[in-house]
């Protein structure tokens, strides 16, 4: 069928119908500069929420509607499932802490081990359920750990 004979308000209804963002069966651990991200995200979309209610004619655009929609009932659900987590460096790889490898090609890389929605692995961050981070855990400096198929060695915990 042509576009020509599709009616503008069925595409905006269809841009409106957005599926939920996915939670994710893991425990909800967050470090404390993750619950300050959660926190915001929260109002964020607190307040897109309200700006799509206040504009008066949801009609008009159902889509900002639907995406504010959707967004609060996913941090609301992060905040409400959020487990804090602050530990005390011990010497061994833990959650919210970072940890140095050295690859067998001698290039080094830090990460830093943090919840899921905090994760950012271009910044440096990866989320606790990663495979990186599970193969690491638990491990202090001199252990060696397999990660993506390759042995590394842990060289720093902070």
């Amino acid at each position: 069928m042509s576009v020509a004979f599709t009616r503008e308000e069925d595409l905006e209804a269809t841009a409106a119908d957005l599926p939920d963002r996915p939670i994710s069966p893991h425990p909800n651990l967050v470090t404390p500069s993750g619950m300050a991200a959660i926190e915001s995200a929260l109002a964020s979309a607190r307040a897109a929420y309200s700006a799509a209610q206040s504009k008066g004619d949801i009609e008009a655009d159902r889509t900002a509607m639907a995406r504010a929609t959707r967004d609060l009932r996913y941090w609301s659900a992060r905040r409400a499932t959020a487990q804090l987590v602050e530990t005390e460096p011990d010497g061994r790889v833990r959650f919210g802490g970072s940890v140095t490898i050295e690859r067998e090609d001698g290039r080094a890389q830090t990460w830093r081990i943090t919840g899921e929605d905090e994760a950012d692995p271009a910044a440096g961050s990866v989320s606790h359920v990663s495979p990186l981070a599970v193969a690491l855990i638990g491990k202090t400096v001199g252990d060696e750990a397999v990660v993506a198929g390759q042995s590394v060695e842990i060289v720093a915990v902070d």
